[in-house]
């Protein structure tokens, strides 16, 4: 009795610490092979715990990234289906959290895994057939026709998963002038100029970086000041410290999110909270957790703590806007983990809400 009334005075308090806000999500899934519909929008409620879940957007094939227009008016999408895999494009209805079909085009390139936009441009990262590619966006939100691809090439020491190119993000720098291209196949970091108004080419070569051979670069995130770019690596778990000056890519320092050597790595995602101080990021294969490092002056990381993320494949994880909630998408144990952030020394509580959606692997808050 008394262990419960704790539990419920803890609960009050780490609700009305979210000042009662309501925070809405939407969510990308795998569709195949899943009990997963389609592309889902949830809201949870900070002060009464209670969430609330919808189909946005059915009859979606592994709709496995999404991104908002620069506008949020529109969300893309990848249909990731190997040879066949397709992009489509919505109209979003923030008030609704429906998601309404315009068109689908043709990914050209297999199994695409992350998709970015512009005013001007929709681009994807195809990580099967290691190339990246650039649609027209048109004014009504539909992507138009491919305006330019990039084809890399390569191996690197991995015999299983470096035998080929395979581009894993395309990501645009805070201002906007230049992509980074992670491609984990040949553990290589690109930075292409972005020349948004240029009918075709819009992107020209500027700097690449290699790492470490065999660590597969994956997903990276920026600093606040733009000046820092910190880059995960899925095969071996460390997180490498890239300065950034003007699109030039050099390399500064190096973490890891790899604590137990004995486990199994698969490290996913990567984010900073929105104060810039604290670095967040995932790590599946057998370790399913989730590390806090504190982001020093000079850029370096200082381990702060490391977390279970209470399911299995931590694939993707979003952070509110004002920093209070960590929300972790468990691929495998089809569940998002809402986790109570502490503003003040970025480490996180178990709110034990737990979210049932099948194969969540991208959340995008609106």
């Amino acid at each position: 009795m008394k262990k419960s009334f704790l539990l419920v005075l803890c609960l009050l308090f780490l609700f009305q610490s979210g000042e009662g806000k309501i925070y809405r999500f939407l969510v990308g899934t795998y569709t195949q092979n899943t009990v997963s519909e389609g592309i889902y929008s949830l809201s949870f409620d900070a002060e009464s715990g209670v969430c609330k879940i919808q189909l946005a957007a059915t009859n979606v094939d592994n709709p496995s990234f999404l991104t908002f227009s620069p506008d949020k008016n529109f969300v893309y999408s990848v249909n990731e289906s190997g040879t066949e895999s397709k992009i489509a494009s919505f109209r979003f209805d923030a008030t609704s959290g429906k998601l309404f079909f315009i068109n689908r085009v043709e990914a050209n390139g297999s199994d695409p895994c992350f998709i970015t936009a512009s005013k001007q441009h929709v681009i994807t990262a195809n990580y099967s057939s290691g190339n990246a590619c650039v649609f027209k966006r048109n004014s009504d939100g539909s992507i138009g026709e491919t305006v330019q691809k990039i084809q890399f090439n390569g191996h690197s020491i991995d015999s299983m998963r470096q035998t080929s190119s395979h581009v894993h993000q395309t990501i645009f720098s805070p201002n906007g002038h230049f992509l980074l291209i992670n491609d984990l196949g040949t553990d290589l970091i690109h930075s292409f100029r972005y020349v948004p108004n240029r009918s075709e080419n819009c992107l020209l070569p500027h700097d690449s970086l290699k790492v470490k051979p065999g660590s597969g670069p994956r997903h990276l995130t920026f600093s606040k000041d733009g000046k820092f770019v910190y880059l995960l690596h899925e095969l071996d778990g460390t997180i490498s410290i890239i300065g950034f000056n003007k699109g030039k890519l050099l390399f500064y320092g190096e973490n890891s999110v790899a604590t137990n050597k004995k486990l199994k790595n698969g490290a996913a995602d990567i984010h900073i909270s929105p104060d810039g101080k604290f670095l967040y990021a995932t790590n599946r294969g057998e370790a399913n957790n989730i590390t806090c490092f504190k982001i020093l002056k000079n850029g370096l990381l200082e381990f702060v703590e490391q977390n279970s993320t209470q399911g299995k494949g931590p694939r993707n994880f979003a952070i509110t806007k004002d920093g209070h909630f960590l929300l972790v998408g468990n691929q495998y144990s089809d569940e998002i983990v809402v986790f109570k952030r502490d503003r003040e020394n970025g480490k996180l509580m178990d709110t034990k809400i737990r979210i049932k959606i099948g194969a969540p692997v991208c959340l995008l808050e609106y």
